[in-house]
């Protein structure tokens, strides 16, 4: 049986900037402790939502290292680590300090667009060589390529360490193929936040989610309800959502939860290009229905 920390609910965090375009330190501190008292499970760094592509790698290593001490062993953490060079991927496990994480992210190979057998030799080696258990990222509409439910289950049978699959796909048929195949203890983790439910009530073990960065309580909420059984629950706060999760993706992520970050006095409304923040009317209305739902 394989060994994970990661049912309910993993915040993918933001990364705030300064003015001046560098990290902000006091932000991502509040922003952490705005997450786990909102409930969250665990904290996952430097994903896609944490612009982790427009950062450094001496940055992204100092990121990690504030986290690691915020969060003080309070909650597991995730690190993201992927690319689509396997050889680069596999020589920065070498290089970090992964004191403090409990396992990587790791997205699949993005814009050289691998066969099924390229995927699966590609996190063969990632698994091989890292010192931390693995979950392996499938999103499609990012890196061009699907891994598909076969492949999942082969990495999943394979290695012991590769322990869960961030399913970002958006087709819960794939994902049902792989819960009912996979081996005991292997969780499958829901990538889109408003298919969190349907996932869970297929067997998911939850989800790695954006919105819970900027609606922590509400969002635990839903999917520790969910988790439970306790669908009536779930379904009333998931409409409560509905409206504003699909707005923090109107003008792509993480410009929408930055924006209604920046509205609840969390963050700045500050991003790195190429991406910009939201429009003033996605803003206007993300605003609007965060202030109507109470969230």
């Amino acid at each position: 049986m394989k060994d994970h920390k990661f049912s309910g609910v993993g915040v993918a965090l933001v990364t705030p900037f300064a003015e001046d375009l560098s990290v902000d330190y006091a932000s991502l501190g509040g922003l952490i402790e705005h997450v786990i008292k909102g409930g969250v499970d665990y904290l996952v760094v430097l994903g896609t939502t944490g612009e982790s592509v427009t950062l450094t790698e001496a940055e992204r290593a100092e990121v990690l290292r504030f986290c690691v001490d915020k969060a003080a062993g309070r909650l597991p953490i995730v690190y993201g680590h992927g690319g689509n060079c396997t050889g680069s991927v596999t020589d920065g496990l070498e290089r970090l300090d992964l004191n403090g994480v409990d396992a990587i992210l790791s997205v699949s190979p993005y814009y050289n667009k691998p066969s099924q057998e390229g995927i699966f030799r590609h996190f063969a080696q990632v698994a091989e060589k890292s010192p931390v258990p693995v979950i392996i990222y499938n999103v499609p509409g990012r890196t061009g390529s699907n891994i598909s439910a076969d492949t999942t289950l082969r990495l999943a049978r394979s290695f012991d360490n590769i322990i869960a699959i961030k399913e970002a796909s958006g087709n819960l048929a794939q994902a049902a193929h792989i819960i009912a195949g996979k081996p005991e203890g292997f969780a499958v983790i829901s990538g889109d936040d408003n298919l969190t439910v349907p996932m869970i009530a297929q067997g998911g073990a939850g989800t790695i989610s954006v919105a819970a960065n900027a609606f922590p309580s509400t969002f635990c909420a839903m999917t520790h309800a969910a988790l439970h059984g306790d669908y009536v629950t779930a379904r009333g706060a998931f409409y409560r959502l509905l409206e504003a999760t699909e707005q923090l993706f109107a003008d792509g992520n993480p410009a929408g939860v930055k924006a209604a970050l920046a509205h609840k006095g969390i963050v700045k409304n500050i991003l790195r290009l190429p991406l910009v923040p939201a429009s003033e009317a996605t803003q206007t209305k993300l605003a609007s229905l965060i202030d109507r739902y109470d969230i």
